[in-house]
């Protein structure tokens, strides 16, 4: 049985309002990739909104299809969101809004 190891990237990303480090991980039979940025994680489904919702941080998820799955953290710029915690809803993230425009609203409530 063959096996590829697993692997973890990130690279900063440059946006209109600052600047986020993109992360994508891979593993045989899975993925998961995330913006980070210093307000909170646009990422995508794999992350749980119940615990960082306790922790009072901010997430907003975006989610793929088997078909169509999310493994670079570029793949969230179109990506819809369909999930955050309340504070992510605090700096202005809706449902429906684009990863990109998640990260930018993260972006300008990191300034303060």
């Amino acid at each position: 049985m063959s096996r590829t190891p697993p692997s973890a990237e990130r690279h900063q990303l440059v946006f209109e309002n600052g600047t986020a480090i993109g992360t994508s991980q891979k593993w045989d039979g899975g993925q998961y990739c995330s913006i980070i940025t210093s307000y909170g994680i646009v990422g995508c489904g794999i992350y749980d909104l119940k615990t960082p919702e306790e922790f009072g941080q901010a997430i907003a998820i975006a989610k793929g299809t088997p078909e169509c799955p999310l493994t670079e953290p570029e793949d969230l710029f179109s990506a819809r969101i369909v999930g955050m915690t309340a504070r992510a809803a605090a700096c202005g993230i809706e449902l429906g809004d684009t990863g990109r425009a998640a990260v930018e609203k993260m972006l300008i409530a990191a300034r303060g």
